[in-house]
């Protein structure tokens, strides 16, 4: 079994935060992009419309503009819970110093050696 520690733990949740952070950062762009495509297309389509080119054209053109417009919305609110997990990482992790940091404390400032030698004993002191 592998050890858990404080420091171990406080590693792993800090990192997973960032990563969140991260991903939630990148799906936002992705999705500002889309965003901007689907506008671009849209331009085109009025484009086509002014030109009088056929309805059958201008039909698939709206259609593929709506398509780009769903995608879009789909990865905005994508990006939005990535947002909100990022923000339950973080919790996690502060929740984590918050509770544990005094075990940690303690244990430094002690004399203990090995932490598999400790009893439960010990942890309940003052």
């Amino acid at each position: 079994m592998a050890e858990l520690t404080y420091k171990a733990l406080l590693r792993k949740t800090e990192a997973k935060e960032k990563s969140l952070a991260r991903n939630a950062e990148g799906v936002k762009k992705a999705a500002a992009t889309i965003q901007h495509l689907a506008q671009d297309t849209a331009s085109d389509a009025d484009a086509l419309g002014a030109k009088s080119v056929d309805r059958d054209s201008l039909a698939e053109c709206q259609d593929l503009v709506n398509a780009i417009r769903g995608v879009s919305e789909g990865a905005m609110a994508y990006a939005a819970k990535t947002a909100d997990t990022a923000k339950a990482a973080k919790a996690a992790a502060d929740q984590a110093r918050t509770t544990h940091a005094g075990f940690q404390e303690h244990f430094d400032r002690s004399d203990v050696t090995d932490l598999d030698k400790v009893s439960r004993d010990w942890f309940e002191q003052e």
